[in-house]
């Protein structure tokens, strides 16, 4: 649509009120589910503008409706958490906030994944919409999500009657800010972010004094063996055409250092971009843990409880060819083919809430000549900071602003037919 650049300079965001907020929101990040702040600050900067605000959806879901005759009806979704990260970026406007979350630990607060940019450039979004009225009709939707990070705020809108509490949408959209160019806009049909789960395998053994090990079934010995072979199931079992990922994140058993412990603990993260390559896999998972318990002589049963699902993030095909085609307009040579990336998103129960299309698209945030030169050099794994680590800070003035038109560009490729 080629007179969406044209809306765009209709109207200019206040680029002071963008900054401030954006350092007001970095330096005060939550944690998932308890961004009861981030809530109020978002509610507050909505009461200027001309929209019907549905909150809260669930705990802390906020949606802002903004109304504007007949036509078609386009949802864009920022998600808000923060992440428990000591920040380590130096900027004047860093996160100090220390929090002691439910099991007792004492951790650092910090905006380590861009959901500050992802929620300033929506905000900014409504303003864009709310004052270029003349130019769009149909009905626009923001959507701000609590807890992502826990892959948990998106179900829990849902099952706080999301569907029933604003209009169906014909569209979803939103985005996320990723290590790559500043201001580049990333897009891609099919799969973008891989589906996920979290896996936690209890190992039974039996308990014994250290010093008498034929008096026990060593638990710890067991989970060595489950962890050898799970190495072997994407290795071995899994074709190197398909994609899959089996993580050990963590093992805990035992805490005396004369004792052998009665049980063990593993945590597994799997990641996937096909759903039969997943049921595979988590087949072979669930034998090999079952096999080698048996093996070990334990009297118990393994437990196998899997949690922190996410969905695979798969773009509409329709979708990307009618959005893409308005990015390349307007961004040019900064309009880009990102790769599929290995994390993942609760974006997609959004969709499927609504059954409604998608599509998800990444921001460049990394400065431009600390990119070029990583690439170059082959160094990005060493010199570019990425999501969830503390020294990761998106280049601001590029970042936003192609956050915030590309934002803009899907939503009114819809609604300025």
């Amino acid at each position: 649509m080629s007179n969406i650049a044209d809306i765009l300079d209709t109207y200019q965001v206040d680029a002071a009120w963008q900054r401030r907020l954006y350092e007001e929101l970095h330096a005060n990040p939550e944690l998932s589910m308890h961004e009861e702040e981030t809530y109020q600050r978002i509610l507050h900067e909505l009461k200027p503008l001309d929209c019907e605000v549905v909150a809260p959806i669930g705990k802390y879901g906020i949606c802002a409706v903004f109304r504007n005759g007949e036509g078609p009806t386009a949802l864009y979704r920022a998600d808000f958490d923060g992440l428990p990260v000591t920040e380590r970026t130096g900027v004047p406007f860093a996160s100090r906030k220390v929090v002691t979350t439910a099991d007792g630990h004492t951790t650092g607060t910090m905006h380590a994944c861009g959901h500050d940019i992802h929620t300033t450039a929506l905000l900014s979004l409504c303003h864009v919409m709310d004052n270029t009225r003349d130019h769009w009709s149909g009905t626009f939707i923001a959507l701000f999500q609590p807890g992502e990070e826990l892959a948990a705020g998106a179900q829990d809108m849902a099952d706080g009657g999301l569907a029933e509490k604003v209009p169906t949408p014909d569209v979803v959209l939103g985005l996320h800010v990723m290590p790559g160019r500043a201001g580049e806009v990333m897009s891609k049909p099919g799969p973008q972010f891989a589906a996920c789960d979290s896996i936690r395998v209890h190992i039974p053994g039996r308990s014994a004094h250290g010093s008498m090990p034929h008096n026990s079934v060593d638990p710890t010995f067991t989970a060595a063996m489950i962890i050898a072979r799970l190495q072997a199931i994407v290795g071995r079992e899994v074709n190197p055409a398909d994609f899959a990922v089996v993580t050990v994140g963590s093992m805990s058993a035992g805490r005396a250092i004369n004792i052998i412990p009665g049980s063990a603990e593993l945590v597994l993260n799997c990641r996937f971009y096909d759903d039969k390559v997943k049921a595979r896999v988590y087949a072979a998972i669930e034998r090999v843990v079952h096999a080698e318990v048996a093996a070990s002589g334990a009297e118990g049963t393994a437990g196998i409880e899997y949690f922190a699902h996410g969905e695979l993030l798969d773009n509409d095909e329709a979708v990307f060819s009618a959005v893409r085609a308005n990015f390349d307009a307007v961004f040019g040579e900064d309009s880009v083919t990102s790769d599929p990336k290995t994390v993942s998103e609760d974006f997609p129960i959004i969709g499927q809430t609504f059954g409604a299309p998608y599509l998800f698209w990444l921001i460049g945030c990394t400065p431009r000549d600390v990119w070029d030169r990583a690439v170059e050099e082959d160094r990005v794994a060493e010199d570019v900071p990425v999501n969830h680590m503390p020294n990761f800070l998106p280049d601001y003035e590029p970042t936003i602003s192609a956050a915030t038109r590309s934002a803009a560009v899907a939503v009114l490729t819809y609604l300025a037919g």
